[in-house]
């Protein structure tokens, strides 16, 4: 066999073998789900992004967070407060795990975000060293009562300060991770009770559609 002939058999068994892979991979390529059989999984998607209205926030490190600032990454923020007892760092867990998967999948990446309900107590010093407890890119974003509560709203999210029996307080508050697109739009949400399979389900399905068009 001469060396021409040989070249272009390699050639063209090569190309054979990209249209197999590229067939099997479109064969056992998981589907897009629908925004209704996310539901079931507890991701809710608006019908469209929705803006949120200007803001000015203060960061961990003690620089401005305003709406600009969900610009970038896609976006998955949690509303609650460091001396939560439970729900909070459970979901931050569960949130840490969620990007763990991904990237060991190498899949999408997120930014994930703490807006404390709190500010009486969490300075950004404090929220810094919370949620880099969990994930070290993680940001925590705090601020004054009316902009969190306005900002909040806008969000479906609620909460409220409740005094304790031992003249403390704690803080009663939505649990939904509220899900921002990478043009800082709000997009919608994850129900409680969260899992790392329900914030990878829901970055992936993301990336996809928007990769997809």
């Amino acid at each position: 066999m001469s060396s021409g002939i040989g070249k272009t058999l390699l050639a063209c068994f090569a190309f054979m073998a990209l249209m197999v892979g590229l067939f099997v991979n479109n064969m056992f390529r998981e589907p897009i789900l629908t925004d209704a059989e996310l539901r079931e999984k507890g991701i809710v998607l608006l019908p469209q992004p929705r803006q949120v209205a200007p803001f000015s926030l203060t960061r961990d490190d003690g620089s401005a967070f305003t709406d600009a600032d969900l610009a970038g990454p896609w976006t998955l923020v949690y509303f609650g407060f460091t001396s939560c007892p439970d729900i909070c760092p459970v979901a931050l867990s569960v949130l840490a795990e969620g990007r763990r998967r991904l990237l060991t999948e190498g899949g999408p990446d997120f930014r994930g975000a703490l807006v404390s309900v709190d500010p009486e107590r969490d300075t950004p010093a404090r929220l810094r060293e919370y949620v880099q407890h969990f994930d070290d890119t993680f940001i925590g974003v705090t601020g004054d009562l009316a902009t969190l509560e306005t900002l909040g709203a806008q969000v479906s999210v609620a909460f409220a300060k409740v005094p304790t029996e031992d003249g403390d307080y704690t803080i009663d508050h939505t649990g939904n991770l509220v899900i921002f697109n990478p043009r800082g739009d709000y997009l919608g949400l994850l129900r409680m009770p969260q899992s790392p399979g329900q914030i990878e389900l829901a970055i992936k399905t993301l990336a996809r559609r928007a990769a997809e068009g």
